[in-house]
């Protein structure tokens, strides 16, 4: 009876968390609750998100309120095609000490706990390879001497979909190891009048540090311990599975569009964003609802499409919505 109390306290603190993050990142990000509430998905846990959007749509303005609203240290990078590893990462620099000179390294912008990447696609492949590590293994090599980066750390990258002069597409390899690819849309006509209202005038609204960084890496904790039953584990590895050509329970637009599903990568994305995602709901069990519910921003970018599913312009996200259904 109190490891049942234990799990229902467990359940209420994280949901109150959640939507206590939720009020105020929305005290100045006006609409894209579903991008919000996703992105903190991916913040809790322990994985990085790739916003897609034509500029001004507010993408760095969410990364620097997400800032404010936790407790952590935040920093920005401008990818550009100029930019080096070390520029990010850090280097060894000779300084006077007492007795002599010395080797000392210098930390780059990526030793924080929120780093914006901003316009990750106008780096060469040499400069966003520098990620590859810090993102899945966080850690950062430099000079044969491995330096851990503290946790929580959270990348946040963005990319303009329609300017395609001067950028180089991320590989799959790196598109593999963000949580989520989001797609950030045009806001309505009361949205947009809400957001001058919110950004125009003098009185900014104030946002509260609500959450610390201990309390996310405890909120990450509570979410790996959900049970996922065996008959929703199954559902979710078919699905995964399914976006494959050659398997043989692939339907007919993957096996005739796909060139290759996701990885496993992909089934340890969907088993996260669903615990927590049923933590949201106030259910201490995963639901095939929740796995339904992640599917689209966990599967799209990892689904590869071939030379006659881009040519008929095919939505990878239709794919994915056809394999939940």
């Amino acid at each position: 009876m109190e490891q049942t109390e234990s799990m229902e306290q467990a359940v209420e603190r994280f949901s109150e968390r959640f939507k206590l993050m939720q009020q105020e990142v929305g005290r100045f990000i006006v609409g894209q609750e579903q991008i919000v509430e996703q992105v903190l998905m991916a913040v809790i846990a322990g994985g990085h998100v790739l916003l897609e959007g034509v500029p001004g749509l507010g993408k760095t303005a969410l990364v620097h309120t997400l800032s404010e609203v936790m407790a952590l240290d935040f920093k920005r990078i401008q990818f550009t095609p100029d930019l080096l590893p070390a520029d990010i990462l850090g280097t060894n620099i000779l300084v006077d000490h007492e007795g002599g000179k010395r080797f000392e390294f210098q930390r780059g912008p990526i030793f924080t706990h929120i780093l914006l990447a901003d316009e990750i696609n106008r780096a060469t492949p040499k400069t966003q390879s520098a990620l590859l590590e810090t993102m899945q293994e966080k850690t950062v090599t430099v000079g044969g001497h491995c330096h851990r980066l503290e946790r929580p750390y959270f990348v946040l990258a963005t990319q303009n979909p329609i300017e395609m002069d001067g950028t180089y597409p991320l590989p799959e390899a790196q598109l593999d190891r963000f949580f989520f690819k989001l797609s950030v849309e045009l806001p309505n006509h009361a949205e947009m009048n809400l957001i001058l209202d919110r950004t125009t005038g003098l009185n900014r609204p104030e946002i509260k540090k609500v959450i610390s960084g201990p309390e996310i890496l405890e909120m990450e904790r509570t979410a790996a311990q959900v049970p996922v039953a065996q008959d929703v584990r199954d559902y979710l590895v078919k699905m995964v599975l399914a976006t494959h050509p050659d398997n043989e329970n692939a339907p007919h637009n993957v096996a005739r569009y796909v060139r290759y599903g996701a990885s496993p990568r992909a089934a340890q994305t969907l088993i996260s964003a669903a615990r927590i995602r049923a933590l949201t709901q106030g259910r201490y069990h995963v639901a095939k609802e929740d796995v339904n519910a992640v599917a689209v921003p966990g599967l799209c970018h990892r689904v590869l499409l071939n030379f006659e599913g881009e040519a008929e312009g095919i939505s990878t996200a239709d794919i994915v919505r056809g394999l939940a259904e």
